[in-house]
Protein backbone atom coordinates (compact mmCIF):
# COMPACT_ATOMS: atom_id res chain seq x y z
CA UNK A 1 0.00 0.00 0.00
CA UNK A 2 1.38 3.42 -1.01
CA UNK A 3 2.01 5.79 1.89
CA UNK A 4 -0.01 8.99 2.10
CA UNK A 5 1.32 12.20 0.57
CA UNK A 6 2.89 14.49 3.17
CA UNK A 7 4.10 17.23 0.78
CA UNK A 8 2.61 17.93 -2.63
CA UNK A 9 4.19 20.42 -5.02
CA UNK A 10 2.03 21.17 -8.05
CA UNK A 11 3.16 23.07 -11.17
CA UNK A 12 5.67 25.14 -9.18
CA UNK A 13 7.19 27.97 -11.22
CA UNK A 14 9.86 30.41 -10.03
CA UNK A 15 11.04 33.38 -12.08
CA UNK A 16 13.66 36.02 -11.36
CA UNK A 17 12.89 38.81 -13.80
CA UNK A 18 13.23 37.23 -17.23
CA UNK A 19 15.00 34.12 -15.89
CA UNK A 20 12.97 31.01 -15.15
CA UNK A 21 14.64 29.02 -12.36
CA UNK A 22 11.86 26.42 -11.99
CA UNK A 23 9.18 25.60 -14.55
CA UNK A 24 6.12 23.47 -13.82
CA UNK A 25 7.72 21.36 -11.08
CA UNK A 26 5.42 18.74 -9.58
CA UNK A 27 6.43 16.17 -6.98
CA UNK A 28 5.01 14.27 -4.04
CA UNK A 29 6.88 13.35 -0.84
CA UNK A 30 5.22 10.41 0.90
CA UNK A 31 5.15 9.83 4.65
CA UNK A 32 8.17 7.92 5.92
CA UNK A 33 10.28 8.01 2.76
CA UNK A 34 13.57 9.59 1.77
CA UNK A 35 13.16 11.46 -1.51
CA UNK A 36 16.26 12.94 -3.16
CA UNK A 37 16.25 15.91 -5.50
CA UNK A 38 19.32 15.87 -7.75
CA UNK A 39 20.66 17.71 -10.77
CA UNK A 40 23.51 19.90 -11.99
CA UNK A 41 24.35 23.24 -10.38
CA UNK A 42 21.76 25.81 -11.39
CA UNK A 43 19.09 23.18 -11.98
CA UNK A 44 16.77 24.85 -9.46
CA UNK A 45 17.07 22.51 -6.48
CA UNK A 46 17.75 25.15 -3.83
CA UNK A 47 15.17 27.50 -5.37
CA UNK A 48 12.61 24.72 -4.92
CA UNK A 49 13.70 24.29 -1.28
CA UNK A 50 13.42 28.04 -0.71
CA UNK A 51 9.90 28.14 -2.14
CA UNK A 52 8.75 25.12 -0.14
CA UNK A 53 10.04 26.62 3.12
CA UNK A 54 8.71 30.15 2.56
CA UNK A 55 12.00 31.92 1.84
CA UNK A 56 10.98 32.57 -1.77
CA UNK A 57 7.57 33.44 -3.20
CA UNK A 58 6.69 31.22 -6.17
CA UNK A 59 5.59 32.81 -9.41
CA UNK A 60 3.03 30.06 -9.88
CA UNK A 61 1.87 26.70 -8.61
CA UNK A 62 0.81 25.36 -5.25
CA UNK A 63 2.60 23.81 -2.26
CA UNK A 64 0.57 21.77 0.24
CA UNK A 65 1.99 20.21 3.40
CA UNK A 66 -0.13 18.02 5.64
CA UNK A 67 -3.26 19.42 4.02
CA UNK A 68 -2.20 23.04 4.61
CA UNK A 69 -1.47 25.35 1.67
CA UNK A 70 1.96 26.89 2.25
CA UNK A 71 1.85 29.63 -0.41
CA UNK A 72 2.22 32.98 1.33
CA UNK A 73 3.16 31.59 4.75
CA UNK A 74 6.27 32.89 6.55
CA UNK A 75 9.19 30.51 7.17
CA UNK A 76 8.62 30.41 10.95
CA UNK A 77 4.97 29.46 10.46
CA UNK A 78 5.94 26.69 8.04
CA UNK A 79 8.48 25.41 10.59
CA UNK A 80 5.77 25.40 13.26
CA UNK A 81 3.72 23.11 11.03
CA UNK A 82 6.57 20.59 11.12
CA UNK A 83 8.46 21.34 7.90
CA UNK A 84 12.04 22.17 8.90
CA UNK A 85 15.17 22.67 6.81
CA UNK A 86 18.93 22.95 6.93
CA UNK A 87 21.05 25.06 4.57
CA UNK A 88 23.93 24.50 2.15
CA UNK A 89 26.32 26.34 4.45
CA UNK A 90 26.38 25.62 8.16
CA UNK A 91 24.08 27.96 10.03
CA UNK A 92 25.09 27.14 13.60
CA UNK A 93 25.81 29.92 16.10
CA UNK A 94 29.59 29.57 16.09
CA UNK A 95 30.13 31.63 19.26
CA UNK A 96 27.72 29.51 21.30
CA UNK A 97 28.22 26.03 22.72
CA UNK A 98 26.69 23.00 21.05
CA UNK A 99 24.20 22.75 23.93
CA UNK A 100 23.23 26.41 23.59
CA UNK A 101 22.62 25.92 19.87
CA UNK A 102 20.11 23.18 20.63
CA UNK A 103 18.50 25.27 23.38
CA UNK A 104 18.01 28.13 20.94
CA UNK A 105 16.05 25.76 18.72
CA UNK A 106 14.08 24.36 21.64
CA UNK A 107 13.14 27.79 22.98
CA UNK A 108 10.96 28.26 19.92
CA UNK A 109 8.71 25.72 21.64
CA UNK A 110 8.87 27.33 25.10
CA UNK A 111 5.47 27.98 26.68
CA UNK A 112 6.30 30.49 29.40
CA UNK A 113 5.19 34.12 28.93
CA UNK A 114 7.59 37.08 29.05
CA UNK A 115 5.92 38.21 32.29
CA UNK A 116 6.49 34.83 33.93
CA UNK A 117 10.14 34.99 32.89
CA UNK A 118 10.53 38.51 34.28
CA UNK A 119 8.94 37.45 37.58
CA UNK A 120 11.15 34.40 37.81
CA UNK A 121 8.23 32.07 38.49
CA UNK A 122 9.03 28.45 39.46
CA UNK A 123 7.39 27.18 36.26
CA UNK A 124 10.04 29.02 34.25
CA UNK A 125 12.87 27.22 36.06
CA UNK A 126 11.14 23.86 35.60
CA UNK A 127 10.73 24.43 31.90
CA UNK A 128 14.38 25.49 31.57
CA UNK A 129 15.45 22.23 33.23
CA UNK A 130 13.19 20.22 30.95
CA UNK A 131 14.53 21.97 27.86
CA UNK A 132 18.15 21.40 28.89
CA UNK A 133 17.47 17.70 29.50
CA UNK A 134 15.86 17.42 26.07
CA UNK A 135 18.75 19.32 24.47
CA UNK A 136 21.24 16.85 25.96
CA UNK A 137 19.18 13.94 24.65
CA UNK A 138 19.22 15.44 21.16
CA UNK A 139 22.98 15.99 21.31
CA UNK A 140 23.48 12.40 22.43
CA UNK A 141 21.33 11.17 19.55
CA UNK A 142 23.48 13.16 17.14
CA UNK A 143 26.62 11.63 18.63
CA UNK A 144 27.66 14.97 20.11
CA UNK A 145 26.96 14.34 23.78
CA UNK A 146 30.60 14.84 24.73
CA UNK A 147 30.67 18.15 22.81
CA UNK A 148 27.88 19.85 24.79
CA UNK A 149 30.06 22.65 26.13
CA UNK A 150 32.37 23.03 23.13
CA UNK A 151 31.91 26.11 20.98
CA UNK A 152 30.05 25.22 17.79
CA UNK A 153 32.59 27.11 15.69
CA UNK A 154 35.43 24.99 17.10
CA UNK A 155 33.86 21.68 16.11
CA UNK A 156 35.18 19.77 13.08
CA UNK A 157 33.18 20.54 9.96
CA UNK A 158 31.39 17.20 9.93
CA UNK A 159 30.27 17.69 13.52
CA UNK A 160 29.04 21.20 12.72
CA UNK A 161 26.79 19.69 10.04
CA UNK A 162 25.55 17.12 12.53
CA UNK A 163 24.88 19.91 15.02
CA UNK A 164 22.90 21.86 12.44
CA UNK A 165 20.80 18.77 11.80
CA UNK A 166 20.34 18.31 15.55
CA UNK A 167 19.06 21.90 15.85
CA UNK A 168 16.55 21.10 13.11
CA UNK A 169 15.50 17.96 15.00
CA UNK A 170 14.86 20.09 18.09
CA UNK A 171 11.91 21.59 16.21
CA UNK A 172 10.34 18.09 16.01
CA UNK A 173 9.94 18.03 12.22
CA UNK A 174 7.50 15.81 10.39
CA UNK A 175 9.43 16.55 7.19
CA UNK A 176 13.14 17.39 7.30
CA UNK A 177 14.67 19.14 4.27
CA UNK A 178 18.42 18.62 4.04
CA UNK A 179 20.27 20.90 1.61
CA UNK A 180 23.59 19.27 0.64
CA UNK A 181 24.21 17.91 4.16
CA UNK A 182 27.48 16.10 3.33
CA UNK A 183 28.97 18.82 1.13
CA UNK A 184 32.59 19.30 2.19
CA UNK A 185 32.67 16.17 4.35
CA UNK A 186 35.34 13.52 4.01
CA UNK A 187 34.45 9.87 3.37
CA UNK A 188 34.31 8.91 7.05
CA UNK A 189 32.14 11.91 7.95
CA UNK A 190 29.82 11.11 5.06
CA UNK A 191 29.44 7.48 6.17
CA UNK A 192 28.67 8.68 9.72
CA UNK A 193 26.02 11.07 8.43
CA UNK A 194 24.43 8.35 6.30
CA UNK A 195 24.16 6.14 9.37
CA UNK A 196 22.61 9.00 11.33
CA UNK A 197 20.10 9.60 8.55
CA UNK A 198 18.96 5.99 8.90
CA UNK A 199 18.38 6.62 12.61
CA UNK A 200 16.47 9.83 11.86
CA UNK A 201 14.23 7.94 9.49
CA UNK A 202 13.63 5.31 12.17
CA UNK A 203 12.12 8.08 14.32
CA UNK A 204 9.34 8.39 11.73
CA UNK A 205 10.70 11.58 10.17
CA UNK A 206 10.26 11.97 6.41
CA UNK A 207 13.26 13.39 4.52
CA UNK A 208 13.58 15.48 1.36
CA UNK A 209 17.24 15.61 0.37
CA UNK A 210 19.28 17.73 -2.03
CA UNK A 211 22.75 16.29 -2.49
CA UNK A 212 25.53 15.92 -5.08
CA UNK A 213 27.16 12.88 -3.44
CA UNK A 214 25.65 10.16 -5.61
CA UNK A 215 26.90 7.31 -3.43
CA UNK A 216 24.92 8.75 -0.56
CA UNK A 217 21.87 9.55 -2.67
CA UNK A 218 21.65 6.10 -4.20
CA UNK A 219 22.25 4.41 -0.83
CA UNK A 220 19.70 6.22 1.33
CA UNK A 221 16.89 7.24 -1.05
CA UNK A 222 13.65 5.44 -1.80
CA UNK A 223 12.98 7.63 -4.81
CA UNK A 224 14.97 10.21 -6.77
CA UNK A 225 13.79 13.20 -8.83
CA UNK A 226 16.27 14.72 -11.26
CA UNK A 227 16.07 18.36 -12.36
CA UNK A 228 17.82 19.99 -15.27
CA UNK A 229 17.38 23.63 -16.26
CA UNK A 230 14.44 23.99 -13.91
CA UNK A 231 12.48 21.01 -15.22
CA UNK A 232 11.97 17.45 -14.02
CA UNK A 233 13.67 15.16 -16.52
CA UNK A 234 13.24 11.87 -14.63
CA UNK A 235 11.91 10.33 -11.44
CA UNK A 236 12.03 6.83 -10.07
CA UNK A 237 13.96 4.46 -7.85
CA UNK A 238 17.73 4.90 -7.52
CA UNK A 239 18.27 1.95 -9.86
CA UNK A 240 15.98 3.47 -12.48
CA UNK A 241 17.61 6.89 -12.24
CA UNK A 242 21.11 5.45 -12.63
CA UNK A 243 20.06 3.83 -15.91
CA UNK A 244 18.06 6.73 -17.31
CA UNK A 245 19.76 8.00 -20.52
CA UNK A 246 18.61 11.60 -20.03
CA UNK A 247 19.90 11.70 -16.44
CA UNK A 248 23.22 10.24 -17.55
CA UNK A 249 23.48 12.81 -20.33
CA UNK A 250 22.43 15.85 -18.25
CA UNK A 251 24.03 15.05 -14.92
CA UNK A 252 25.60 11.70 -14.03
CA UNK A 253 27.83 11.37 -17.10
CA UNK A 254 28.87 8.34 -19.09
CA UNK A 255 31.84 7.60 -16.78
CA UNK A 256 29.45 7.21 -13.82
CA UNK A 257 27.20 4.88 -15.81
CA UNK A 258 30.17 2.77 -16.97
CA UNK A 259 31.43 2.56 -13.41
CA UNK A 260 28.07 1.29 -12.18
CA UNK A 261 27.91 -1.31 -14.95
CA UNK A 262 31.43 -2.52 -14.12
CA UNK A 263 30.46 -2.78 -10.44
CA UNK A 264 27.37 -4.84 -11.31
CA UNK A 265 29.38 -7.21 -13.55
CA UNK A 266 31.95 -7.69 -10.78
Amino acid sequence: MTAAALLTVSALTIRFGGLTAIEDLSLVVREGEVLALIGPNGAGKTSAFNAITGYLAPSGGEIVFGGVRLNGLKPHRIAELGLVRTFQKTSVFSGRSALENILIGLHLRATQTPLAILLGLPAVAREEQQLEAEAREILAFAGLGARAHDLAGALPYGEQRLLETAVALAAKPKLLLLDEPVSGMNAVETENFMAKLTEIRALGITVLLVEHDMKMVMSVSDRVVCLSQGRVIASGTPAEIQRDPEVIRAYLGESYARGKEAHIRA
